[in-house]
């Protein structure tokens, strides 16, 4: 039976420092991203309201377009309040955090 030598280990060599995150660009990323969403639900509560109101003033509009726009803001607010529970929450856990 022949049997092969080991091979020495190759010397390990310094590595670099990992990068340090940027932080900043992580919270302004966040921020836009909240800001589209209060955005978007501002757009949806806005197209609600006007088809309420033209069904209150009697103009021709669909029953269940009213309902389907009511229901989409309805969505739209609890996934924002979602959103707002978990940055919250977020917030809280990080204060917390012992440097």
């Amino acid at each position: 039976m022949n049997i092969t030598p080991l091979q020495p280990l190759p010397a390990i060599q310094p590595t670099q420092a990992p990068a340090k995150a940027q932080p900043q660009g992580s919270v302004n990323q966040l921020g836009e991203t909240f800001s589209k969403a209060l955005d978007s639900l501002s757009a949806v509560q806005q197209n609600s309201d006007t088809l309420i109101q033209k069904l209150a003033a009697g103009e021709n509009v669909d029953l269940h377009q009213v309902m389907i726009a009511s229901e989409q803001t309805d969505i739209s607010f609890r996934v924002a309040m979602a959103m707002r529970d978990k940055l919250v929450e977020a917030y809280q856990q990080i204060s917390q955090m012992q440097i």
